[in-house]
């Protein structure tokens, strides 16, 4: 594997940061998680556009241009002759000091890791998930607003191990007000009759690239979506229920704290959105190959 390092490649033995990074003292930087299908980079510029909106949010600047990155990303993948996998895009504030000044940090460096996906087992996608509701709260918008991809992921980290300890492999994660925000790395829907809903952004919801696709594929084929305050009532008494993200895709969810969903099987709008999910990234994308 070779290692995109602020403009220079690094086998993997060799691919190291300063132990003074700030993304690894504090989690002072932003990331983002991009997929590739047939040879090309799906959605790139919206996960580009995604990266500078964090950036700009924590007030770090960036040292290359909007194109340069989208470059590095599909010049990453061709030097790892990839076709199809998972890249980690990271921008830490840079090497500084052991305190918290970010002016101390004199540049900022820019990571591209291009590899293997690490999906949920295929038995899932076939039968659907169990997932519960766990305690951590979701951030509040005024501590570290959910919409911005940062290195500090601890608070999605802390519903993992709920959900790890509850003996499933996702789970819902609440805001300060009840509501449903989103899981531990995806973003949440569900179906009632021809109705799709997914918490608002407002609600904690990350602005997902995969949660946008599958919005505008379910309205060109006709269905209502809408975007209201969830409550766990309203998940349990869903037709149907489905998780979205880019390393996720679309997974069905057939049970949720102990609450069967619809049938207890993945449903027909799920499956349907799956088969237009998978021809659009099939077909779609920044080319890797010339």
């Amino acid at each position: 594997m070779k290692i995109f390092i602020d403009g220079k490649y690094y086998s993997e033995q060799n691919a190291k940061i300063s132990v003074f990074d700030h993304g690894l003292l504090y989690g002072d930087g932003i990331f983002e998680g991009i997929r590739a299908y047939n040879g090309r980079v799906f959605k790139l510029k919206e996960h580009i556009d995604r990266l500078f909106y964090s950036a700009k949010a924590i007030l770090l600047d960036i040292p290359m241009t909007h194109a340069q990155i989208m470059k590095a990303v599909v010049d990453t993948c061709r030097q790892n002759k990839l076709r199809n996998g998972y890249i980690r895009l990271v921008v830490t504030r840079g090497i500084g000091t052991l305190g918290l000044n970010p002016n101390r940090c004199k540049k900022p460096s820019v990571i591209v890791i291009a590899g293997k996906i690490q999906l949920y087992p295929p038995e899932y996608y076939k039968n659907g998930l169990d997932i519960i509701t766990v305690a951590t709260t979701r951030n509040l918008h005024n501590a570290l607003n959910p919409a911005i991809k940062s290195l500090n992921y601890l608070n999605n980290i802390l519903a993992k191990i709920e959900a790890n300890n509850g003996g499933v492999e996702e789970a819902i994660m609440l805001n300060s007000e009840g509501y449903v925000a989103e899981c531990t790395g995806d973003n949440i829907f569900i179906v009632k009759g021809n109705q799709l809903f997914t918490p608002p952004l407002s609600a904690g919801a990350l602005y997902g690239i995969t949660r946008e696709v599958v919005i505008n594929l379910a309205k060109d084929s006709g269905m209502n979506v809408s975007e209201p305050n969830l409550t766990r009532y309203d998940i349990y008494n869903a037709d149907e229920c489905f998780l979205t993200g880019t390393g996720a895709e679309l997974i069905p969810v057939v049970k949720i704290d102990g609450r069967v969903i619809g049938t207890g099987k993945p449903g027909a709008v799920t499956k349907q959105l799956v088969t237009k999910y998978h021809t659009l990234t099939n077909g779609s994308g920044e080319p890797i190959y010339p």
